[in-house]
């Protein structure tokens, strides 16, 4: 294991995250992370590098960070391992949790959820392990793509699991259930949905709030789908496969819904429309509002600010652009080369976007154009740069295959 550690920034790292769940893409997993006095620009070679682990095993998982610990799971051999770091990256515990992926892209995926003393990880099998922070130890699991007989499509599993309340929640799907929920303290069954159709998708579901409503928004490889937190009954669905677009039985759809107010927007690469739905006033049915054919974002998440969606889209698996669309109206506002498509999360008013050729960009978000204010490159580590990256405690974490990096996003 190799560290670079700088002891000044480090004595700076105390923080405190308000939320308790930390989680994939921040808090309420729409990307927004919490901060400020971030660079707004950064030195010629970027922000100052003040951490880099190896060994962490092979992945495209995100790193996730609380107040006093970082979390990365990774592939090694046939296993998911999950490894917890101190701040200042030295190794606390490197345990297994669960087979990986044993066919394409077999590298893990599905990044750790951490609440209070236990963390929440879900193997490419669909195996789900709640583990004690302080010692690694497994509490409880649960082999729920065996339990509930999943249907696959083509990557297995990549979905990280969400916490409600006193429950885990996830998306095996099949014909035997879509979305199951598990006690969070000891993995008993809490309730199972209906099935809706579809095997598996790639989503990390989502909690939905709007006036009195309050659904967890989650995927099939078909289906949208509102569940009740409460109960586990279906409030909605919306058929996102649209057999006269593709006539495969799945779709490829990894991005979380982006939502505001009584509106959902789903997006998924490859030139399939995205969507904006609209949700009835009585909370048991959507519309479409409009479809959009360039926001066809492919795994890298969009981020909503100030009425306008950020992100990448598709023109082949190595190719994409950047784009900013009109929420309210899904009208183009601009679609920009910079290099190639990838991840995107924001903070302190500011979008940081990490694209598939390694390349970290500090972009201000404007309707308007695209302007990289600030850019650097990552050199380190192997494979695709699909991990999206992650923002605490006034630094930037980048995972690139087995090597996570950090650097300081504020001012020395």
């Amino acid at each position: 294991m190799k560290r670079l550690i700088t002891p000044a920034v480090f004595l700076l790292c105390v923080f405190s995250i308000s939320a308790q769940i930390t989680q994939w893409r921040g808090p309420d997993r729409d990307g927004q992370f919490p901060g400020t006095g971030l660079l707004k620009v950064w030195p010629e070679n970027g922000p100052q590098q003040v951490l880099e682990v190896d060994h962490l095993g092979k992945g495209y998982s995100s790193p996730i960070v609380t107040s006093d610990a970082i979390y990365v799971t990774g592939m090694k051999d046939t296993l998911d391992y999950l490894t917890k770091l101190s701040l200042d990256g030295k190794l606390q515990w490197q345990v297994p949790y669960g087979r990986s992926w044993d066919q394409s892209y077999p590298e893990t995926r599905a990044s750790a959820t951490v609440d209070g003393n236990r963390v929440y990880v879900q193997s490419g099998m669909g195996r789900v392990a709640c583990i004690n922070t302080a010692d690694g130890k497994e509490i409880w699991a649960v082999e729920v793509d065996k339990v509930f007989e999943t249907v696959y499509h083509s990557w297995g599993n990549s979905e990280t699991p969400l916490i409600y309340k006193n429950m885990v929640i996830v998306t095996p799907a099949g014909k035997k259930t879509s979305v199951v929920a598990l006690n969070k303290m000891t993995g008993a069954l809490v309730w199972e949905t209906k099935p809706v159709g579809g095997p598996r998708s790639y989503v990390s579901p989502t909690i939905y709030t709007w006036k009195n409503f309050t659904y967890i928004l989650a995927a099939t490889g078909t289906h949208l789908i509102a569940v009740n937190p409460e109960n586990g009954d279906i409030a909605w669905t919306y058929k996102y496969l649209d057999p006269k677009i593709s006539d495969d039985d799945a779709l490829i759809w990894a991005d979380t819904p982006v939502f505001k107010d009584d509106e959902i927007f789903i997006t998924m690469g490859y030139n399939y429309p995205a969507v904006m739905l609209k949700m009835a006033e009585d909370g048991r049915s959507v519309s479409v509002k409009y479809k959009n054919n360039t926001l066809d974002n492919h795994h890298h998440g969009v981020i909503l600010y100030n009425g306008y969606l950020y992100g990448s889209d598709w023109i082949n698996n190595s190719q994409g652009k950047w784009v900013c669309m009109n929420w309210d109206t899904g009208k183009i506002m601009y679609e920009t080369g910079w290099e190639t498509k990838g991840d995107i999360i924001m903070a302190d008013g500011m979008l940081y976007c990490y694209n598939e050729r390694g390349s970290v960009g500090l972009v201000k978000p404007d309707p308007n154009e695209f302007k990289v204010v600030s850019q650097f490159k990552i050199r380190k580590g192997s494979g695709p740069h699909w991990a999206h990256p992650f923002i605490a405690g006034g630094k930037l974490y980048i995972r690139h295959g087995e090597v996570l990096l950090a650097y300081n996003l504020k001012a020395l």
